[in-house]
């Protein structure tokens, strides 16, 4: 079970790296998976946009790219890229701190690696549903989840 940060073309430091790392595997456990590996690879607009054009024929800027490479559907596994330029941009937008915004988008990775969509009303219904649920397990002092 591993959850790894890095950064690609900018200095980037995750805040509460542990405490955050620990939250992720909570929210899989919760879903009834097992945690293989997640990489969260943060980076620029730019570096997000490339990838987006090159994997997914998309030419538009985006704050978060998932690629699943999990083998079963009991385990999760994958990359997740995430443009700290575009989550500074959609924190400032929604006037909200920009770790609450940094934070729905590290979950909102992982739901799709567990299995969850977005692509219709539906389906971004249940899915901002479940990221307000893994934001709001966050400040949740571990003791009281048992």
């Amino acid at each position: 079970m591993a959850v790894h940060f890095f950064t690609e073309d900018i200095a980037f430091k995750i805040k509460s790296a542990l405490r955050t790392k620990q939250w992720i595997k909570e929210v899989v456990q919760q879903e009834g998976k097992k945690l293989k590996e997640v990489n969260y690879i943060f980076c620029s607009d730019e570096h997000l946009l490339g990838i987006n054009q090159e994997y997914l024929q998309h030419d538009t800027y985006t704050d978060i790219i998932t690629f699943d490479n999990s083998e079963t559907d009991k385990e999760i596994e994958g990359d997740i890229y995430i443009s700290i330029d575009r989550v500074k941009e959609n924190a400032n937008t929604l006037n909200i701190p920009f770790e609450e915004e940094l934070r729905r988008v590290l979950i909102h990775g992982i739901l799709h690696l567990i299995g969850y969509g977005d692509k219709s009303a539906a389906d971004k219904k249940q899915m901002r549903e479940m990221e307000n649920q893994s934001l709001a397990r966050f400040d949740v002092p571990r003791e009281t989840l048992k």
